[in-house]
């Protein structure tokens, strides 16, 4: 097995008496898109500063290129930052300010010009080099960080919830031309997000955190399709989940006992023990179409216009604790207060570790 461009090993890291990291391990491959996602606290900024040396973890490693760069400094490592507020020099021009790390580095004015103009380029603003950060908007501020960053040719870019301070539509624009650009250069990038849908745009391979720990990584589809936890179910997208004890399990079929009702699945589980399913939005139904699996009654609440689809709410009968998520096609017909059967198909049934 070729050793991947970053190798973190068990890292952990306190601030004081407070610990944000416990024991992480991770493998970052050359040429990909990681997205570190999680909900504030969750340690992925934590992770991120380690991985651009701006705090040097507790306990563990941290490899670049097969080199131990846990205690290196972040100007002596392969590896640049882009920030949530860009961090621009305002005094200096777009220039300068994307050639100031060659500067740094002692590159001659001429060859920091010419690379400066070739990065600029990249990132679509090619005419902006004797222009002021002030006299460009959010989102060509964020090209010039991202020009400042690759212009160095880092092994590693990482970027600190860069979208963050743009709007909806500039945002989703952005991740486009991240994800291009990304391609184009080879470089890998680590992004760091609490928004599911960015990482799920953007990533080829998704790391999900929740307070310290990786709960769930691998491609986003995997994650979002087969999620490895409870945590990760919730967070990564939407579900409803429903908890069940194991009631039997005979010939390859396990009987679970939940407050809807018992529901019969394929699969091996030891009676008496516990876990439990979820079913993604998209797939829950309306109704009890052949071949479904039932899941007793509901009383719609809310239903909302989304757009291309209305997004339904609705309280099972038998356990007024478990919400139904729906998510149906705009000119479905339900209203709030309808009484509904609610199921979903066997095959879009998740079964969880929590």
């Amino acid at each position: 097995m070729n050793a991947p461009l970053v190798d973190v090993r068990n890292v952990s890291h306190r601030f004081g008496q407070a610990s944000v990291l416990h024991n992480v391990s991770l493998r970052i491959e050359a040429g990909s898109y990681t997205v570190l996602l999680g909900p504030s606290g969750s340690g992925k900024t934590t992770l991120l500063s380690i991985l651009g040396g701006f705090v040097v973890p507790t306990e563990g490693n941290v490899f670049i290129r097969g080199e131990d760069c846990t205690a290196v400094p972040p100007a002596k490592r392969p590896t640049t930052t882009v920030f949530q507020d860009y961090a621009l020099f305002p005094h200096m021009s777009i220039g300068k300010n994307v050639a100031f790390g060659l500067r740094m580095r002692g590159v001659d004015g001429a060859t920091r010009a010419q690379r400066a103009r070739s990065a600029l380029k990249l990132v679509g603003l090619a005419d902006a080099f004797d222009r002021r950060p002030h006299q460009l908007s959010g989102g060509q501020r964020q090209r010039v960080a991202l020009a400042r960053a690759l212009v160095v040719e880092p092994a590693v870019l990482l970027l600190d919830e860069p979208l963050g301070a743009l709007d909806l539509k500039l945002r989703r624009q952005m991740q486009d031309e991240l994800k291009a650009l990304q391609k184009s250069v080879g470089t890998a990038f680590v992004h760091v997000t609490h928004d599911q849908e960015e990482a799920m745009a953007l990533a080829d391979h998704c790391v999900v955190m929740n307070d310290g720990r990786i709960e769930d990584e691998g491609a986003p589809e995997r994650v979002y399709s087969q999620p490895a936890t409870r945590f990760s179910a919730t967070f990564m997208g939407e579900s409803t989940v429903i908890s069940g004890t194991v009631a039997g399990s005979r010939s390859g079929i396990i009987t679970l006992r939940t407050p809807v009702g018992d529901i019969s699945l394929p699969g091996e589980a030891t009676p008496g023990s516990t876990f439990s399913l979820a079913v993604r939005p998209e797939h829950l139904l309306l109704g009890e179409p052949a071949g479904s699996l039932g899941l007793g009654e509901a009383v719609v609440g809310d239903v909302v216009f989304q757009g291309s689809f209305r997004r339904v709410l609705a309280t099972s009968k038998r356990d007024p604790g478990i919400a139904f998520l729906a998510r149906l096609a705009t000119g479905s017909p339900v209203a709030s207060g309808d009484t509904v059967a609610v199921s979903c198909r066997p095959e879009h049934i998740i079964r969880l570790k929590d």
